[in-house]
């Protein structure tokens, strides 16, 4: 069963961070000619057009991608626990779950975006599409924490900021959520 969940949450989570991916690459005007996007795209496009049809897009915001995610999140926390052998019910809970899981799942892409802009920083002194790619996408997180902290010499702390600050949303949401927000 253990594996299962897993399997399960592991698929749900990683097609909700494309989908999040998808919306954060529009919503800061990426090109969408690079091969980056033109994979996240195509990786969600199958299933996201045909709700383009019935829900309209927000001005930048892609709100069918957005509920699509929602409601993979909403249905998630049902199925792992129907896989446990527990009793699933439907609920405004479900409602509140599914929103936090869709802001945990955003806060890890997040996090994970910052990790590997920090390490090609590091690593990496050419200007590789990718490298722009994530430069793009993380920039707009960090320019509001340079106004406050401004780049010391060669040392910019926007990074270290904002990861410190998802995992203080994380243990947030340990302490008021305990065991739950593992399944979330």
């Amino acid at each position: 069963m253990l594996t299962m969940s897993f399997i399960v949450k592991t698929v749900i989570d990683l097609y909700v961070m494309v989908l999040l991916l998808c919306i954060w690459i529009q919503w800061v005007r990426l090109n969408f000619y690079d091969p980056f996007s033109k994979f996240v795209f195509k990786i969600t496009q199958s299933v996201v057009t045909p709700l383009r049809n019935i829900i309209p897009s927000l001005e930048r915001l892609d709100s069918a991608s957005l509920i699509l995610a929602f409601l993979l999140m909403l249905i998630k926390y049902p199925v792992l626990l129907l896989i446990q052998g527990s009793n699933i019910q439907f609920n405004l809970y479900n409602l509140l779950f599914g929103l936090i899981s869709l802001i945990k799942s955003a806060g890890y892409l997040i996090f994970w975006m910052i990790i590997i802009r920090s390490l090609m920083n590091w690593t990496s002194q050419d200007h590789s599409v990718l490298n722009n790619m994530i430069f793009q996408l993380t920039e707009p997180l960090m320019v509001p924490i340079r106004r406050v902290i401004p780049v010391m010499g060669d040392i910019d702390c926007s990074a270290m900021s904002v990861v410190l600050f998802l995992y203080l949303m994380n243990y947030l949401g340990i302490d008021l959520l305990g065991a739950v927000w593992f399944l979330l």
